[in-house]
């Protein structure tokens, strides 16, 4: 008699545990889960346990990902709630793709430079006639790196070059450079061979190789025209696009001391840009 009330006993303590454990998950949570990879996902660990994040009453948790196709989707679909990592162009290439819903602008958040590195010549005008320069191969990162070198005047690219066109559109190469697609994380090393003139590197990568590219770079990326693509973003889902907490995110990224840690921590390679959503659209 006495086992069976034990057993009884134990059962119904099982049954309690798991319906306190079903009303747990069912109950909202006011924690915002920010995807981001690499120094993104440093930046906004550092961001969640500020105390300016504690005074906007914003709780963050960090999700790390590898991969920024699967951080988007993710996103689009309500498993997390805002990422930090992309360009605007990356940003407006995934939704114009997308099978699996739409991500919504919040605002801008910073530019890193492209730069173009050599260790061999110590002006642009110094590249020689037939040189080899290597570019990444990854279509994002080497249609920003041919823009680059159209902004400083070494190539012509076809009119309405797009974010994710490549080599084939380029229409005037007057010093007859040749171009070396690379796997973009061999930069560091790419820049010391001889027989490559130049290399397009993102920030990410030429940090990676003890490099500043405002110091080391023969030219690079400013804030303009002709790099609105390559601004960062905080997205969201589209039907959170108007989340007022969302958007305190972007309140707790530009806030003077946030800055101050960031600039201090990439030495200044993350330009700060505060611009509205409508910059896009050239209204600003």
């Amino acid at each position: 008699m006495h086992k069976k009330i034990w057993v009884s006993l134990v059962l119904a303590s099982i049954l309690v545990v798991g319906i306190t454990w079903a009303t747990v998950k069912q109950q909202p949570t006011n924690v915002i889960t920010v995807g981001s990879v690499t120094s993104d996902a440093d930046i906004w660990r550092h961001l969640a346990q500020s105390k300016q994040a504690k005074q906007l009453h914003l709780k963050i948790q960090v999700k790390e990902f590898t991969d920024g196709q699967a951080l988007n989707v993710a996103t689009a679909q309500g498993q997390v709630d805002v990422n930090a990592f992309q360009s605007y162009g990356y940003f407006d290439a995934f939704n114009k793709a997308s099978k699996v819903g739409k991500l919504a602008n919040l605002g801008t958040t910073y530019l890193e430079p492209m730069g173009i590195y050599s260790s061999h010549y110590h002006a642009l005008k110094d590249l020689p006639d037939g040189a080899t320069i290597a570019i990444a191969k990854d279509l994002a990162d080497e249609a920003r790196g041919l823009k680059l070198l159209a902004d400083n005047g070494l190539i012509t690219l076809a009119p309405g070059f797009g974010a994710l066109d490549g080599l084939e559109k380029v229409t005037s190469n007057p010093k007859h450079f040749k171009f070396q697609e690379i796997d973009d994380t061999t930069g560091g090393r790419v820049v010391k061979d001889p027989k490559i003139a130049a290399v397009l590197m993102s920030n990410s990568i030429s940090q990676a190789s003890g490099l500043n590219v405002l110091k080391d770079a023969l030219a690079y990326e400013h804030v303009n025209s002709h790099t609105k693509a390559n601004i960062n973003i905080l997205a969201t889902a589209e039907k959170q696009s108007h989340n007022p907490t969302y958007r305190k995110l972007l309140t707790l990224y530009h806030d003077k001391t946030s800055q101050a840690y960031i600039a201090a921590k990439y030495h200044g390679t993350k330009t700060e840009v505060n611009k509205p959503i409508s910059y896009f659209k050239g209204e600003h």
